[in-house]
């Protein structure tokens, strides 16, 4: 029974980095078939929003926390 868990996480490896190596080689050759700098612009935009909801959201929770009275003191 102890090589069920090592075989299930290596065909899990497996599948992922495929899956990975795939989509990458697909968004890249997209990428060079449109324009140079729109694969790299749109993943610029997504990490953007992606920051900015982030801080939005610590910004909320700071907010909500502190008006509920927690205590938010570094140690």
């Amino acid at each position: 029974m102890d090589w069920v868990p090592v075989v299930f996480i290596a065909f899990k490896v497996l599948v992922f980095g495929a899956g990975m190596f795939f989509a990458i080689k697909w968004h890249y050759e997209r990428g060079r078939k449109e324009k140079q700098g729109g694969v790299l612009r749109g993943g610029g935009k997504v990490a953007a929003i992606f920051v900015l909801s982030l801080l939005g959201l610590s910004l909320l929770t700071y907010g909500l926390s502190s008006m509920l009275g927690l205590d938010l003191a570094m140690p």
